[in-house]
């Protein structure tokens, strides 16, 4: 069967079954069917429109405050452009070592030429010689060159031997 013989069928049914009410019934029938329709249209229609847009006015201030932020923000990004960073002092033994103090971390040696520096740690815990590469990297503008980590039997101890340079400002 097809879609045409199908849809006629049901056309045929449907209006042997409309014709079998009487006034009455079609009237209620017809009453029915169209509260149905506005309540099918409301709920997929209407309501999340309502609803959106009950959600857009609660929101609509956060997301205001939210624009302003960043444009204060993108101001300062946009005055802080054409101004070069600030210098990096040069790196000294002593600034590395008491920044490895104030870490907790003991260095067996450390060992300056130029603009790299050698650092060699014993059993020294992990996570804090990465906050410590991460503090130097931020504050003194070290990077990582070359890094050789031992793993030890116990959790979180390892022994380093870092080689970092520091980012000049040209």
């Amino acid at each position: 069967m097809n879609l045409t013989s199908l849809l006629n069928q049901f056309r045929q049914s449907l209006s042997g079954f409309w014709l079998v009410r009487d006034a009455r019934e079609r009237a209620m029938l017809a009453i029915a069917v169209a509260v149905a329709a506005l309540g099918i249209f409301y709920a997929l229609l209407i309501d999340p429109a309502l609803t959106g847009r009950d959600q857009l006015h609660k929101y609509l201030p956060e997301l205001r405050r939210q624009v302003a932020q960043l444009q204060v923000l993108s101001e300062e990004a946009a005055a802080f452009s054409g101004k070069d960073a600030p210098p990096v002092a040069a790196i000294a033994e002593e600034s590395i070592k008491s920044t490895l103090a104030r870490k907790g971390l003991k260095p067996q040696s450390v060992v300056l030429s130029g603009d790299l520096a050698k650092v060699q740690l014993a059993v020294v815990s992990f996570a804090d010689t990465l906050e410590w590469l991460d503090d130097m990297q931020k504050t003194a503008g070290l990077s990582v060159v070359d890094a050789k980590i031992v793993a030890l039997a116990q959790p979180d101890m390892v022994n380093v031997t870092l080689t970092l340079r520091q980012q000049r400002n040209e």
